[in-house]
């Protein structure tokens, strides 16, 4: 049977960073789910369906296809055929993505092929509901957060090193907004599973969470009881 982990978060909390670090560690398969979801965010984009036209997005879930695959250990996405890994990660496409992702259509879309993918393969996932949803039997479940302070200043560094132009304030504002989005949408809304383990990384280093992660997969594989 294959062993899964699932990490969920809101925006920024380093999901992505983390979930990377562990599976390499691991030697599992990595999947960024919100690579998928901006993946079909970018196509709408592109194709100029506004993000509150569900009717029209809805009709587009079935002209897209998202596919993953590993490339010198890295997850190279796939938008039909199109590697978008270098297109995805803009502040446009990630508020289309909190958008369009409370659409039932897209997310099935999206949620069979990363069960499917979680029944034969030792994997990591994040995202924003993969405990409570995607995969609700993973063997091991997190909910890593960190202060909205927190989360803005690495997102400000990040687009910095990028040469984007960009305010710390307008990024913590957009990241208040987007924990409001996700965890009050009526589909699947952002929460920590009740068997979840909350890390808070505001004041640790990846390393440390990593390490944290890497013993919980421990415990749970020696059949120890994960201290919530």
């Amino acid at each position: 049977m294959a062993f899964n982990i699932a990490i969920d978060g809101p925006a920024g909390a380093g999901k992505s960073t983390i979930a990377k670090l562990a599976a390499k560690e691991l030697s599992y398969i990595y999947v960024d789910t919100g690579a998928m979801y901006r993946a079909m965010a970018l196509y709408f984009l592109r194709e100029g369906i506004a993000s509150e036209d569900e009717e029209a997005i809805s009709a587009a879930c079935e002209q897209i296809t998202v596919t993953l695959s590993n490339e010198n250990g890295e997850q190279q996405v796939f938008l039909n055929g199109e590697n978008v890994n270098g297109l995805i990660r803009t502040e446009e496409v990630g508020k289309i993505t909190s958008a369009v992702s409370v659409y039932p259509k897209v997310r099935e879309k999206l949620t069979q092929l990363q069960r499917e993918l979680a029944h034969t393969t030792d994997l990591i996932m994040d995202g924003r509901d993969i405990g409570t949803c995607v995969l609700p039997e993973a063997q091991v479940k997190v909910y890593l957060t960190a202060s909205v302070e927190t989360r803005g200043k690495r997102r400000f560094l990040e687009l910095q090193e990028k040469g984007e132009d960009c305010t710390l304030e307008k990024i913590c504002e957009d990241i208040r907004l987007r924990d409001e989005q996700d965890m009050n949408r009526k589909i699947s809304p952002l929460k920590q599973a009740e068997d979840a383990v909350l890390i808070d990384s505001s004041s640790m280093t990846i390393e440390e969470v990593v390490k944290q992660i890497l013993e919980l997969v421990h415990q749970k594989k020696c059949g120890k009881e994960i201290e919530k």
